[in-house]
């Protein structure tokens, strides 16, 4: 993206030729940093050799010593005329990085971009072990990275007609009839997939909750394993937290801790043909039993299933679909209603 400096140190960011121009995003600064992490100690192992470059001399790798793990990278837009009262926190699905947000895999604008234009100033991150907050070694972490092969994510989130529908041939492919997700950009869309662990969900909360304690109060927008972890951040800072968006969250907070949002107004978004596929029709019910805890202790829980409201064939990558602006105009007129913008 083409970058604009003016005298007064702000910053317009104007969209590529491979996404439709429009109007240059002006911004009053942007910026990136890392929060969180911690000191790990390796010690036992056994030096070797290496080769650091091809041909070059061999040297010592020492795999002892303290190594800096769990550290996670934010950056941040703050638009010229801000609009929303507070910072929106984006936050991304399992799997997945910051990308989830910046461009669609066929080059339109997205969320980001989006809510910049809406006046928030946005801050996206990249989890810890994901993207450019990095991973450690597997003598600091328990387990093992585990990979989404390539027909994954086209059935299982609902991009395709379930198991069965991937096949290595595009043309026999199964895509849900009215999807909006742009099938034929599916090859750039699994390039935004990374490696991920499942015993990591700790150090993930800890360096989010970190990141609450630097920019919040603030409001947060989080998707799948992000709502997740969302909600259990507001479990741990309900005074820093104003409201939750959570688009399709896979699975909640503990439950017993849900009264502790009575006072964070919550939106709770789902795209189409989620009570079609068990799984989805699963998280949707544990999502269910934990608002209600939330709104049987005073608080304020929305549900907005979008097929009801006559937006139809989102997958679970909805900030990606083809109408995703128009679900991003959904989000917004919520956030106004709640009075969070001015």
């Amino acid at each position: 993206m083409r970058l604009l400096l003016s005298a007064v140190m702000s910053v317009a960011l104007t969209a590529s030729a491979a996404i439709a121009a429009d109007e240059p995003i002006n911004l009053r600064g942007m910026g990136s940093f890392h929060v969180g992490g911690r000191i790990a100690e390796v010690k036992g192992k056994e030096p070797r050799m290496i080769q650091r470059q091809p041909g070059g001399p061999l040297s010592k790798l020492d795999p002892n010593g303290q190594f800096m793990v769990d550290q996670m990278y934010v950056q941040y837009f703050l638009p010229q005329n801000p609009k929303g009262k507070l910072p929106l926190l984006m936050w991304h699905g399992g799997g997945l990085t910051a990308v989830t947000y910046e461009s669609t895999p066929d080059g339109r604008e997205g969320w980001l971009n989006m809510f910049i234009r809406k006046g928030w100033d946005v801050y996206i991150s990249d989890a810890v072990e994901r993207g450019r907050s990095g991973f450690a070694s597997p003598d600091v972490w328990s387990g093992e990275p585990t990979f989404l092969n390539y027909q994954d994510p086209y059935e299982r989130f609902r991009i395709g007609e379930g198991e069965g529908s991937w096949n290595a041939d595009p043309a026999k492919r199964r895509p849900i009839p009215g999807t909006q997700f742009p099938v034929e950009a599916y090859d750039n869309y699994m390039k935004q997939s990374v490696p991920r662990w499942l015993t990591t969900d700790d150090a993930i909360v800890a360096a989010y909750v970190a990141l609450v304690d630097k920019i919040c109060p603030c409001v947060m927008l989080a998707h799948s394993q992000g709502g997740a972890f969302g909600f259990k951040v507001a479990e741990q800072r309900p005074d820093k937290v104003k409201a939750i968006v959570a688009v399709e969250s896979a699975t909640a907070g503990i439950l017993a801790n849900a009264p502790r949002l009575k006072d964070i107004p919550v939106l709770m978004v789902w795209g189409d043909h989620v009570d079609a596929h068990p799984r989805w029709a699963a998280f949707k019910k544990i999502d269910s039993e934990y608002t209600n805890a939330i709104k049987a202790a005073g608080g304020s829980v929305d549900w907005i299933n979008l097929p009801e409201i006559g937006i139809k064939g989102n997958s679970h990558m909805m900030m990606q679909d083809k109408n995703n602006a128009e679900i991003a105009e959904v989000i917004q007129k919520w956030l106004v209603a709640k009075g969070l913008t001015n």
